[in-house]
């Protein structure tokens, strides 16, 4: 049987910095997970002005539902320091709640994902190819 904690996707998460006033960033993570050991990468906005975008890769740790990870940010961008995360992820798999650290710098963060059973994807197969397709006469085109 699967690990429904397996972290191998795609999570849409926001981390929020509380130790020098409030603010928040979104992330997009894609995560591989062998065994409980994973590593992935990070994109997210860069707040600094910098760039369009920051790069980070990950490389981590879970037992059971605990898991630990650090975020090394890409040494040729503009940030290129690591930070240290710890967190929780759900029974079902679908959010990780934590906190992370840097330098005495720390806030929280939460990632969320969804998880497809196989006979919800057949079931939402079947009802699109029975789903009527219109076509315009006079353009022939799909509508």
């Amino acid at each position: 049987m699967n690990d429904p904690r397996d972290l191998s996707g795609v999570w849409y998460g926001r981390y929020f910095a509380t130790s020098w006033g409030v603010e928040e960033n979104s992330f997009i993570a894609h995560l591989e997970d062998e065994g409980g050991a994973f590593v992935g990468t990070i994109t997210e906005p860069d707040t600094t002005g910098a760039a369009d975008i920051r790069r980070a890769f990950i490389d981590g740790s879970r037992s059971g539902a605990s898991l630990r990870f650090t975020k090394q940010y890409d040494p040729a961008g503009p940030l290129a320091h690591a930070v240290a995360y710890s967190g929780t992820v759900t029974d079902d798999g679908t959010e990780v709640t934590g906190e992370w650290r840097f330098s005495g710098y720390h806030g929280s963060f939460v990632m969320c994902r969804e998880i497809f059973s196989y006979d919800e994807l057949e079931e939402r197969a079947e009802t699109e190819l029975d789903a009527p397709i219109a076509v315009d006469a006079d353009d022939r085109r799909l509508r």
